[in-house]
Formats: C-alpha cells, structure tokens, sequence
C-alpha cells in the first residue's frame, strides 16, 4: 500500500521540517508502507522556498510543487491531489497542529470499508476566530449541501484513490474541496484525534479568507441559497401586502390618523436592503459562472521538483 501526503504550504518556514520529520517516523512503524510525501507552496512570502528546497534533500520520496501567486488553501490542495499516486490521500496543515503521528488510526478505520475519514478533535487549539469560522462552516455545510450532522470536517483527512479521482475532476475555479467530497461519497467516518498548539507563529486565515471560502462551497455546490432568496422575498412580500391591509382599514377607522412618514421610511429602507443583498447573491452566482465559463485557472504551477528530478 502507499500513502500520498498532501500538504498545502503558506507562512511554514519554521513547522513545515518537523512535520516532516514525524510523518517520517510514524510510517518506519509499519514496513510495508510506501510513501510519498507533496508539499504545495502557496506562494509563501516568508523563506519557505528555501526551506523546502532543503526538505527535499534532506527527506527522500518529497515532491515540490511552487505556485505563481497566492492561490488558496483549496486550490493548493487539488494540486496536491492530482499529483497524488497513492492508494490512499492523506491531506494535513503544514502548522503541526494536525498530528501526523496518529495518521494510522485514520487509515485503518479507512480500511473497514469507509470512503473517506475526518479527524475530528475532543478539544480545538484554534483561536476564537478560526473556531467560530469553522463552526459556523459545518452548519452552513449541514444546511446547504448535506454534510452529515455527527461529521465535522477539518483539514485533516484521508480518503481512497477512488474519491481522489473523482474530486480532481472538477477543473474551475472557486474549488472547495469539501463540496468535491460531499457530492462524490456519503460513506464517511471520523476517527477522534488530538489537536495540538500551533509549533510556530499563528494562522493565516482572515475574515475574508473565510468569507471567501464559504462563498466558493455554497454558490458552487448547492442552489439553495437561491431557494431561501426566494422564500425571504416571498416573505417579505407577504409582509408588505399585510402591511398595505392594515394601513388602508386603519385609515378607514379613523380619518384622522397620521400616515406615518418614519414607519413608512423604515419599511423602504428595510426591502431595499433586503433586495440589494439578494441581488449581490444573484451577482455572485453569475460572476462565478462568467468566470468559469473563461477558464479561469484553479492555480498556475511555477515548478515543480524533487530529489529524483534533481539528480
């Protein structure tokens, strides 16, 4: 059997050589492993292409893949997977604070017949931010495009050649990895593992990468936020119509009653925000469709090397 790690790669420099090295001693437990191991460099503005310049002569079967410009997390990873020749794909951070050390843990309930398993964590090392953000991405993954409910999906996971396969099919841009997952299996485990302290620096995800991502899982993989636009217009609609009655009887009981200049403004101002959100919603889905339908790259690959290539 052989293992094809996948590690997307941004802001590294000083985490990336111990993740190596324990990827490195957990598979000398098992013998009849073979092992890959690609390292995706997002375009790391720090001294990461250095260092993994060095990681390749230093660890054997390392491949690295460099990108022209900041790509994402997401797009780092579909790299990775179709560069992938194992019979199983392991995807893990580049921080440490996913332990690559109980990898086999994974893999074995993967080998009960699973598709693919997500290391899901008793207790999260993240900081407030990340853990909201990704808190509020699996309710919106369980609402929107049918995440199993006890399934938390993290970074950390593994799945079979088969969904690897399938995932890397999809060639626009926008990728979000776990929508590729969702809809290509509902075979899906979890194995409950530790999550550690970051071994350096802090994470590199904002308010607007996050944004970003939810964005690219819910307008490529699900039309129900189209659905609940609808709905919420209707509403809203239903509202002003009921409204409209009790204005027109209230005047007809009493003459004299004042119009109602500010609940008339309030109202106004209310539907026209509503309708220039769900109109940005429209616009999003559109502009995607534009810019897929441009052929928009996923990632463009600046080299690629290892030791191999290198002699």
């Amino acid at each position: 059997m052989k293992i094809s790690f996948v590690i997307p790669c941004y802001r590294s420099e000083h985490t990336i050589e111990t993740v190596l090295q324990e990827i490195e001693s957990v598979v000398k437990t098992r013998t009849s492993i073979d092992y890959q191991i690609i390292l995706v460099n997002d375009a790391s503005p720090d001294g990461l292409t250095s260092k993994l310049s060095q990681m390749v002569e230093k660890f054997k079967n390392v491949l690295v893949v460099e990108f022209t410009k900041n790509f994402g997390q997401h797009a780092a990873l579909m790299c990775g997977i179709r560069e992938a020749d194992g019979d199983i794909v392991v995807c893990l951070d580049d921080d440490g604070q996913t332990p690559a050390d109980q990898v086999f843990s994974m893999i074995d309930e993967l080998n009960k017949g699973y598709d693919v398993i997500y290391a899901n964590y008793q207790q999260s090392n993240r900081s407030w931010f990340r853990s909201i953000g990704s808190s509020l991405n699996n309710r919106m993954a369980e609402l929107l495009i049918s995440k199993p409910r006890d399934i938390t999906m993290t970074s950390y996971f593994c799945m079979t050649k088969v969904i690897a396969d399938e995932v890397v099919k999809y060639t626009h841009a926008y990728p979000y990895v776990g929508g590729l997952v969702l809809r290509s299996t509902n075979n899906i485990g979890k194995v409950m593992v530790d999550h550690r302290d970051r071994f350096n620096g802090s994470s590199g995800y904002t308010f607007k990468s996050l944004l970003k991502l939810w964005l690219n899982g819910f307008t490529a993989f699900s039309v129900k936020p189209l659905r609940i636009a609808s709905i919420i217009g209707g509403l809203i609609s239903m509202s002003g119509i009921v409204f409209g009655v009790y204005t027109i009887i209230a005047r007809l009981l009493n003459p004299q009653m004042p119009m109602g200049y500010a609940s008339l403004i309030a109202v106004t101002v209310f539907i026209g925000g509503m309708n220039m959100i769900l109109l940005g919603l429209v616009g999003e889905y559109i502009g995607r469709m534009y810019i897929s339908m441009n052929n928009s790259p996923q990632y463009v690959i600046k080299r690629e090397y290892s030791k191999h290539a290198q002699d």
